[in-house]
């Protein structure tokens, strides 16, 4: 019965057991030194194990990082993303959660955090304790370097933005709160309006002049149009605040402005507020293009 129980507990965590689940499962000590020794078991921690006949890939190693670590520990941040399913691929070190009044003196591939977690914030993916979804998300994003790309995906198909200000407020005071708040505030704002309110500061800093807003031309509304050089400007907010039929209507409106001679550049607000130096690279060139410059 014993094998059968180990057997189990190894089939459903990626070949990874414990010592404390080895001896509820009913091996002693001794049989657990006896399967290390010879071979069947790998130590990857103290007291954390894995078949030997098992790759030892990320999926191991965060599992066997969050067990390493002790009772109440969790997954967080990117690697919490990265086992929810956000993420196709984990980062180079676990984000692993311990209690605050308890300590690791080794990290071993793992970046330790001590906090208390709220209950509703924490929960369990296939046998791993991790961060609630919200929770992820909001700290994922803070550590993602396109961490505005990764909220404003995640806001399209997984959770709410009311859902992120909520678990913001119940873990206020965290490292990285001021980060997510500044992201929660875009999110909240990014619309195309703001998107455009963006580009037109970006504009005047840069001194590139001879445009102008919301010219229409052919029955369409152009977000910035330099008209004597033909080159129009449309600018997307989050993708978020989108639907599918303001989709639909972009499209039609870009395929008419090109057909109808204008050459039509898009950016996003993730666009203007992340890669600034890109979106003006391409303006020039545009206006180059067209004989301006």
């Amino acid at each position: 019965m014993a094998i059968h129980r180990l057997t189990a507990i190894m089939a459903r965590n990626d070949g990874v057991i414990t010592l404390q689940q080895a001896l509820a499962a009913g091996l002693t000590r001794h049989q657990v030194k006896g399967r290390l020794r010879t071979g069947r078991w790998t130590r990857l921690y103290p007291g954390v194990y894995v078949a030997t006949d098992r790759a030892v890939d990320a999926a191991v190693t965060l599992r066997a990082a969050v067990h390493a670590a002790g009772d109440s520990a969790v997954a967080h941040g990117l690697s919490a993303a990265w086992w929810h399913g956000l993420l196709t691929h984990p980062p180079r070190l676990h984000y692993v959660t311990i209690p605050h009044s308890r300590r690791i003196t080794k990290a071993e591939g793992r970046r330790i955090r001590h906090r208390d977690i709220h209950k509703h914030d924490v929960t369990t993916v296939r046998g791993l304790p991790v961060t609630g979804l919200p929770l992820t998300i909001l700290e994922a994003a803070v550590d993602h370097p396109r961490g505005s790309v990764f909220l404003d995906r995640a806001l399209q198909t997984h959770t709410t933005l009311d859902a992120l200000r909520r678990v913001h407020e119940r873990n206020r005071g965290r490292a990285g709160a001021r980060a997510a708040e500044v992201l929660l505030q875009a999110a909240g704002e990014g619309g195309a309006s703001a998107a455009e309110r963006l580009l037109h500061r970006l504009l005047r800093r840069a001194d590139i002049g001879g445009w102008q807003p919301h010219v229409r031309s052919i029955g369409y509304e152009i977000d910035v149009a330099f008209i004597r050089e033909r080159v129009a400007i449309e600018v997307d907010g989050w993708a978020w605040h989108r639907d599918a039929a303001r989709f639909r209507s972009d499209v039609d409106r870009q395929n008419a402005l090109m057909n109808a001679g204008w050459l039509v550049l898009r950016f996003t607000w993730h666009h203007l507020a992340n890669e600034p130096d890109r979106v003006l690279r391409e303006i020039r060139s545009a206006l180059a293009r067209q004989g301006r410059l």
